[in-house]
């Protein structure tokens, strides 16, 4: 499934030559990773791989000691140097987490007008409408004026991801977004980012669910130990890996 534009369109997120330490840890080892408009990315991997590191680095959320990075034409510096380039970069891009992170004091609805309003300095009823519109378009607009507490797991993920998407963002980036929901809600937020993808968003997503990698990545990125072992279409890499390592990982999560 391929939703990315066939014209040659400039990267929207490039890392070169990424490297990141926790201490003497070498956690990201030399990451060079392009990403088109429009494109998908599954980033596979053990517990512990760096995978969510890697994203977490592309909003800024970590710092990283050597290489560049370039999110839409801001240039993320080593060491956090960043300045206004991380502004611009953190409304640019929206995150979904393994947890919420809703406001629990405020109504679904106002968690999601939230930073429109401060950040992007719109009117409330504009901002309202936005996420009226966006709280239907992920299947939970009858909850709107319910607090985050009322909501069950998968309802509350979702409610995150149009808190991201009111922000209009360039590129999504999800870290593990179903792996605290109960497995019978699963289903209904990889439906909402099935949907998204669908709508040609580019996405940038770790995940453990091996069945969505397959159906709605452009590319799956397999890491190990900081590094990217191996990348390729999704038939590429669960039907055909060529690294052992890869071999090792996919048998080990593929049986059920």
């Amino acid at each position: 499934m391929n939703h990315s534009n066939s014209n040659s369109s400039k990267p929207i997120v490039r890392m070169d030559k990424v490297n990141k330490y926790f201490g003497s840890l070498h956690v990201l080892q030399d990451i060079d990773l392009e990403i088109v408009p429009g494109e998908v990315v599954v980033i596979i991997g053990a517990s512990g791989s760096g995978k969510s590191t890697l994203i977490r680095c592309v909003n800024g959320l970590e710092e990283f000691q050597q290489g560049h990075i370039e999110v839409d034409g801001n240039e993320l510096l080593p060491h956090g140097k960043s300045g206004r380039a991380l502004q611009t970069i953190r409304t640019e891009v929206g995150m979904v987490f393994q947890q919420f992170n809703l406001f629990p004091h405020l109504s679904v609805r106002d968690n999601v007008t939230l930073a429109p309003i401060k950040v992007r300095q719109l009117d409330r009823d504009r901002a309202t409408e936005i996420a009226n519109k966006l709280l239907e378009r992920v299947g939970i607009s009858d909850q709107a004026d319910k607090y985050p507490s009322q909501l069950s797991g998968g309802q509350q993920q979702r409610v995150a991801l149009a808190r991201a998407l009111a922000m209009e963002p360039r590129l999504m980036l999800f870290d593990e977004p179903t792996s605290a929901l109960d497995p019978e809600m699963i289903g209904e937020v990889l439906d909402a980012m099935r949907e998204l993808a669908n709508e040609g968003m580019t996405m940038i997503i770790v995940t453990h669910e091996m069945g969505f990698a397959r159906e709605v990545a452009d590319r799956v990125i397999y890491i190990h130990g900081g590094q990217i072992v191996e990348q390729g279409s999704p038939l590429e890499v669960f039907d055909n890996p060529q690294n052992e390592r890869t071999q090792n990982f996919l048998s080990r999560v593929l049986k059920h």
